[in-house]
């Protein structure tokens, strides 16, 4: 099961949240108190970005009237800027959690969340925890992967997931695909247990 550089599933176990785990992801994202971690938490959930690339998000890198955030690209060895488009929702939390319509030009360059990559590992994972989720797909990585293959299943074609991961060789897209294929054979499972007259 490995193509490019991304093994989704090992010895260990799965890497990528469910669809049924990513919606009680979000469900106790919204039940979060502290709104720079909810906003931190739903970024990172809908942009498929990695964690380093979310913590290094500015007032100035969120573009309200496009509907997109823009990421640096932290895998590659040239500069490089990829635009993501959010749920609408998220970029108006985005606005009204970090104040971003009012401001100020020397503020425009700071840290949304000024945090070390660590603490934002910790404050996902916490979130993951109260979400009843367990094992190796329970990381900011486990929403990464999860975001690729909820967008594999939306019928997004590679090229286009790709761009908005940053990948820079379409084969490590690819890998998607087979986690699809990997849930199909779960629910064909499940199907052959229970059979209908």
């Amino acid at each position: 099961m490995v193509l490019g550089t991304i093994q989704l599933v090992d010895g260990r176990g799965r890497k990528y949240l469910t669809a049924e785990e990513r919606g009680r992801f979000l469900a106790a994202v919204a039940r979060e108190p502290k709104p720079e971690r909810q906003t931190f938490a739903l970024t990172l959930a809908h942009s498929g970005a990695r964690l380093s690339e979310v913590l290094a998000l500015r007032p100035l890198d969120i573009d309200l009237d496009a509907a997109a955030i823009r990421i640096r690209t932290l895998k590659r060895r040239a500069e490089h800027w990829r635009e993501v488009p959010l749920p609408a929702e998220t970029l108006r939390a985005l606005e009204l959690v970090h104040g971003l319509r009012g401001v100020r030009p020397r503020r425009a360059g700071e840290l949304l969340w000024p945090w070390s990559r660590a603490t934002g590992h910790r404050r996902i994972v916490a979130v993951m925890e109260r979400a009843g989720i367990s094992g190796p797909q329970a990381c900011p990585k486990g929403l990464r992967h999860a975001f690729g293959i909820a967008a594999v299943t939306a019928g997004v074609p590679l090229p286009t997931i790709a761009a908005v991961l940053g990948h820079a060789d379409i084969a490590t897209t690819a890998i998607y695909t087979t986690a699809v294929g990997i849930e199909a054979r779960a629910f064909l499972a499940r199907m052959w247990e229970h059979p209908t007259a």
